[in-house]
């Protein structure tokens, strides 16, 4: 009888074990993930501000009081610098990799100065640029990613309709693009 009850429990276990990782790797297989969408919102390197009623990626801004903006990035082409000022009560920017595991996020509360200032490259671009750091990007926060494809989200806060276009001002005027030293 302890013998049934153990290969019961066992297979109960090993089933719900094997549902639970179906249902974590579905997205990664059917290519409906958050990475995917990003990079189908269009060209890289540029940030797409999403509507409340979504698009033919199916993301969309479905809170009332933020805005929210997406941008797509490779490092194999160069180091990505965002950036991105104005007057909204407040912003955040998260900097995702391909697999959608965060590598970094801030907000204006932990910038300098109150300003996106932030440069994303691989390990050895971050070294090429510390041995000989330009005077541009000294306020800059740089920001070592291993993975080479990767997305951005920013977000910016408009509690009432008057913050509404501060605040896509603030989205659309936002730089995601490639790093490029002032010669």
């Amino acid at each position: 009888m302890l013998r049934m009850i153990f290969a019961v429990l066992t297979g109960l276990f090993g089933a719900a074990l094997l549902h639970l990782v179906i249902i974590l790797a579905l997205p990664h297989y059917t290519g409906r993930d958050a990475a995917t969408r990003v990079l189908a919102e269009g060209d890289s390197n540029t940030f797409y501000l999403l509507s409340a009623l979504g698009d033919e990626t199916g993301l969309a801004n479905n809170d009332p009081f933020v805005r929210t903006a997406v941008c797509s990035f490779d490092l194999e082409d160069g180091p990505v610098r965002f950036t991105g000022q104005g007057n909204v009560p407040f912003w955040s920017v998260a900097v995702y990799d391909s697999a959608s595991n965060e590598v970094f996020s801030m907000n204006d509360r932990t910038s300098v100065g109150g300003m996106l200032d932030v440069l994303v490259a691989t390990p050895i671009q971050l070294t090429g640029l510390r041995k000989s750091l330009p005077a541009e990007l000294q306020p800059t926060i740089l920001v070592e990613m291993t993975q080479p494809r990767g997305y951005a989200v920013l977000r910016t806060l408009a509690p009432q309709a008057s913050f509404d276009e501060a605040a896509r001002s603030f989205l659309q005027d936002a730089g995601c693009s490639l790093y490029a030293p002032a010669n």
